[in-house]
C-alpha cells in the first residue's frame, strides 16, 4: 500500500462541513515520510470558527504497539514522541493518563513536549478549581505540576508508557522498550 505515496507530492484540500459550526472548512492531506516508521499522511482540519484537528495515518501495515521509556535525566527530554489520535498515553508515577477519545489529536514532539501539553491542561484545570474553590483538587494539581518541574530538571524518574491499537504512535528511542500488543487494547 506505501508504494501508492510519493512525500514529494504537493497536499491535497478538501473542503467539508465543520462538525462545530457547520460552515466549509480546509482539509488537508499532505504525504510524509516519519524516520521509522516510513510514508505517512497527515491530515489538519481547520475552520474560521476556531476548530482545528490533526492526525497522521501511518500507510503501511502497523500492528498494535507499546513502547516504554524511563525518563531519568535531561538529555531523555529531548527524545522523539509520536502519537496518533488512537494512541494512549501513561506516567504511572505522576497518575497521569491520556485516553485516545473523539477529540483526540495527534502530534510529533518530544517527551519535553509531552510534559508541557500535560502542564498546559493542568494550568486550564487549575483556572477552573480555583473558580470552584475546590482546594483538594487545587493542592492535588499544584502537587502533580511540582513533580513535572523536578522531572524536567532530571530529578525525579519517571515512566511515559504510549500503547496504540493501530500501531501508529511511537517512542523513537533505543532507549524505549516496544511490545507488539493484541489489537484489542
Amino acid at each position: 500500500m506505501s508504494e501508492n505515496i510519493d512525500p514529494g507530492e504537493s497536499p491535497l484540500s478538501l473542503r467539508q462541513p465543520c462538525p462545530i459550526c457547520g460552515s466549509e472548512m480546509e482539509v488537508t492531506f499532505t504525504p510524509i515520510t516519519i524516520p521509522y516508521f516510513g510514508d505517512a499522511i497527515s491530515v489538519r482540519s481547520t475552520c474560521e470558527c476556531g476548530y482545528r484537528h490533526s492526525d497522521v495515518m501511518i500507510v503501511s501495515d502497523s500492528k498494535a504497539s507499546k513502547f516504554e521509556l524511563e525518563i531519568s535525566s535531561c538529555e531523555d527530554l529531548s527524545i522523539r514522541v509520536i502519537r496518533s489520535t488512537t494512541g494512549r498515553i501513561e506516567i504511572p508515577e505522576l497518575g497521569i493518563e491520556i485516553k485516545p477519545g473523539p477529540a483526540a489529536e495527534s502530534f510529533i514532539s518530544n517527551v519535553e513536549g509531552v510534559l508541557s501539553r500535560i502542564q498546559e491542561v493542568l494550568r486550564m484545570t487549575r483556572d477552573w478549581a480555583v473558580k470552584e474553590g475546590d482546594d483538594e483538587r487545587l493542592a492535588e494539581i499544584d502537587r502533580v505540576s511540582g513533580m513535572i518541574e523536578e522531572v524536567k530538571k532530571g530529578k525525579l524518574p519517571v515512566t511515559l508508557i504510549i500503547e496504540d491499537r493501530l500501531g501508529n504512535s511511537a517512542i523513537l528511542s533505543e532507549k524505549a522498550k516496544k511490545w507488539e500488543m493484541e489489537e484489542d487494547l
